[in-house]
């Protein structure tokens, strides 16, 4: 079995070297003997590593590469529960996972055709989606494009930005998938802004992301809003607040940063039912992990 084609981020190559050197070092104890003056290999031979460390290399390359590879390792790309893994490992869920899926079915064909299908989103998010739905992979409903989009790690987001944008039903079906149960809220909208990007000015699409957030939060939280008082238009206007008081914080252009008394006052201007602890507290969790929409 030959040794691999590609090289992994120096980091990692270093780690997974360690590993194989410690491997080979017990089985060259049980042998007697070991090769002695030689320099370690550059490539690791995916045939010494364990099955889990190797789906996680394979994981690195794309649909060419793993092609390329393949034709080296022969089982190897013949493994259908293999390119299985890599599938759902990457694009977590499709339509066509929940299908009764024909005798000739190969998850290489799917993985090399999502993987088109995600290149062609990224330069035009209908095309791309119309392409999955023309391979069958994806089905016209705004909860499985959810899911889709959702737990695909390949979907670039500024596309997404367009697509959601211009599909507010899948939008919804989307923020339907977020459980902000027991978060606080600044974390909350950190999470969310991760999995749907906020735009770079405040406009239409920016308010229409913050209420919908704002009710998946009340939601989530029932005891919470009862506790502290909190309405969806109190977490609206809190999370407005937490997004200037990010910049503000954040940005090297603002040479006078808000104080916390002012960030309290300004807000308590604003939602007049909520504590100064919690709004001290709100204030606390941007000056120490940064910005909710980074």
């Amino acid at each position: 079995m030959g040794q691999v084609l590609w090289r992994l981020p120096p980091r990692q190559q270093q780690q997974l070297q360690e590993e194989l050197a410690d491997h080979l070092t017990k089985k060259g104890g049980r042998n007697g003997k070991r090769d002695e003056g030689k320099e370690p290999h550059s490539f690791i031979d995916l045939e010494m590593l364990p099955p889990e460390l190797g789906i996680t290399i394979l994981s690195y390359l794309n649909a060419t590469d793993l092609c390329l590879a393949s034709c080296v390792w022969q089982d190897l790309g013949n493994d259908e529960y293999l390119w299985q893994g890599l599938c759902k490992s990457t694009w977590g869920h499709c339509s066509i996972y929940n299908k009764r899926l024909p005798a000739d079915f190969s998850y290489r064909r799917l993985y090399l055709q999502l993987d088109e299908g995600s290149l062609t989103f990224n330069a035009n998010p209908q095309e791309g989606i119309g392409y999955f739905m023309s391979k069958g992979i994806l089905v016209d409903h705004p909860t499985e494009l959810a899911k889709f989009i959702f737990y695909t790690r390949r979907l670039h987001w500024k596309m997404l930005r367009i697509y959601l944008d211009e599909r507010r039903d899948v939008l919804d079906e989307l923020v339907t998938l977020h459980n902000f149960t027991n978060q606080f809220l600044p974390n909350a909208l950190r999470d969310f802004f991760r999995h749907i990007h906020a735009p770079e000015e405040r406009g239409e699409y920016l308010e229409t992301l913050i209420t919908k957030f704002s009710h998946r939060f009340c939601t989530c939280n029932p005891g919470l809003v009862h506790d502290l008082g909190l309405s969806s238009d109190a977490v609206y206007v809190l999370c407005y607040s937490l997004i200037l008081l990010s910049i503000d914080l954040t940005s090297p252009h603002v040479k006078n940063k808000m104080s916390k008394r002012e960030f309290i006052r300004n807000t308590r201007r604003a939602a007049h039912n909520i504590s100064d602890d919690f709004v001290g507290h709100l204030y606390d969790n941007i000056y120490l992990i940064g910005h909710v929409a980074a």
